[in-house]
């Protein structure tokens, strides 16, 4: 995906102090409690410069602690942003909803628990591991992204999206747990491909690495002593 001179400029090239910006697809990654979460608010609310905010919420109230989890970053978000809940299909929440039309930024909180609701769902109330067919679960993953990437191009928004990084842990001890791992990063991929930025959550703090591997690549043939061209 060809990008816009302003956004490999950094940050810059993303919340702009003067006039709107041109939509933006960002994607922030990084493990748990690293500031994910917190920094996708504060940057989605950057970035809509004064226009409404959509959350899209996948998490779903399963227990005690997610109902109050949920309800205490629902209390800590702004009063005017909507709030969507859209656990396995995001892409239709959207554009099913009018008040998305209307919003600056989507911020969709996180394709981490999208990708483990379709695994789950796809798995069924048994989850029959021998009998459980990843396939499908790949299939429904790709297409929930498919979907999310082709509403961000039909809506005028900005979207940011969240997600972890968990294929830098143990290898998971259970087959559904790796095919989670694989689904998640293929996801990742994905969406780092199509994204305008990438950012990468180390103690808070927001790394870029689509412009770093963009040096990378700029440098590689040079320090590594193969032709570029070939």
């Amino acid at each position: 995906m060809s990008e816009p001179d302003d956004a490999r400029e950094g940050m810059g090239g993303l919340v702009g102090a003067h006039g709107m910006r041109p939509k933006r697809l960002v994607l922030i990654l990084g493990g748990a409690r690293s500031g994910k979460s917190a920094y996708a608010e504060r940057l989605a609310g950057q970035m809509a410069q004064g226009r409404m905010v959509a959350y899209v919420a996948t998490a779903t109230a399963d227990d005690d602690e997610m109902r109050q989890r949920i309800t205490r970053h629902r209390a800590e978000r702004p009063a005017d942003w909507i709030t969507l809940e859209a656990p396995l299909d995001p892409a239709h929440a959207l554009l099913d909803d009018a008040r998305a039309a209307s919003a600056g930024v989507v911020l969709l909180d996180c394709v981490t628990l999208l990708v483990s609701n379709l695994l789950l769902d796809s798995a069924g109330h048994e989850m029959d591991e021998e009998r459980f067919d990843a396939a499908v679960a790949d299939t429904r993953v790709q297409r929930a992204i498919a979907d999310l990437l082709a509403a961000y191009r039909q809506l005028p928004a900005s979207l940011i999206l969240v997600s972890n990084e968990v294929g830098m842990g143990l290898v998971p001890p259970y087959p559904l747990g790796r095919v989670y791992r694989d689904l998640l990063g293929r996801a990742n991929a994905r969406l780092a491909r199509e994204a305008d930025a990438v950012l990468f959550m180390l103690a808070g703090l927001p790394v870029e690495l689509k412009a770093l591997a963009r040096a990378w690549e700029e440098s590689a043939a040079r320090q590594l002593g193969f032709d570029a061209n070939e």
